[in-house]
């Protein structure tokens, strides 16, 4: 069942059906090759699933049922970075549990996106966190924010977040940073090059803490993920 999985936003299910598009009707008939009568189980990216049968056309859908999100709330500030790195953070800290993931432009930054092409990227960077969603199990999807300058990054953090930079230059151990009972934690990463002395006054100014990730040099994107199964680990339902 876990394979046959299809995002299905609440407002489509009306009296218990939901119409299907044709790429969706495509995944379900050609892709999957369920028969009509199949079951699977539809997920509404926000929380909560169902069981559904596959009539063709349409979906006959059961009860919504509730699932609990992922163990500890994780948002990623992550640097903008080469297309296929970004895609990769965002397949795997969905995977992960990630509950928000904010691009930002870094001072070392290779790619610079303008507002158009930024807007294409995030819209594409949604459907792959949803994608993820649905092949790991996920009842909820991750927010995909459109990039933003870090300063506009970190003054978005809810009050009660602890607020964690990876830092290259050292930092305090990421176990003595994690606070299981705040409202969520923060993970700002860099680009490759790591921040600049600006962007870890930047951090520490708005409340975050420095931490390292051991004596290896990392690139951007494996520290990213690093980070995210630590403070999952640490704070959440990871092992």
């Amino acid at each position: 069942m876990s394979r046959r999985r299809l995002l299905m936003p609440p407002e489509r299910l009306v009296e218990g059906r939901a119409a299907l598009a044709p790429e969706e009707r495509h995944y379900l008939a050609d892709v999957l090759r369920l028969e009509r009568g199949a079951a699977l189980e539809v997920f509404d990216g926000q929380g909560g699933v169902h069981r559904a049968v596959f009539l063709g056309e349409d979906l006959d859908v059961g009860p919504r049922r509730d699932v609990p999100p992922p163990g500890a709330r994780i948002w990623l500030a992550f640097a903008l970075a080469k297309g296929e790195k970004w895609e990769l953070v965002v397949q795997k800290a969905t995977e992960l549990g990630v509950g928000r993931l904010l691009p930002w432009p870094a001072e070392r930054s290779v790619v610079r996106l303008d507002p158009g092409r930024a807007a294409d990227r995030a819209r594409r960077w949604r459907r792959i966190a949803a994608e993820a969603a649905r092949q790991c199990g996920r009842s909820d999807v991750p927010e995909v924010a459109e990039p933003a300058a870090l300063a506009a990054v970190l003054a978005s953090v809810p009050p009660g977040f602890a607020r964690i930079a990876f830092h290259a230059g050292g930092g305090a151990a990421l176990s003595e940073l994690v606070q299981p009972g705040a409202a969520g934690h923060l993970a700002v990463v860099g680009p490759e090059g790591g921040l600049t002395g600006g962007e870890v006054d930047a951090c520490i100014a708005a409340g975050c803490r420095l931490a390292a990730l051991g004596p290896r040099v990392l690139r951007a994107e494996t520290a990213a993920i690093a980070a995210v199964a630590l403070l999952q680990h640490l704070a959440g339902d990871l092992g």
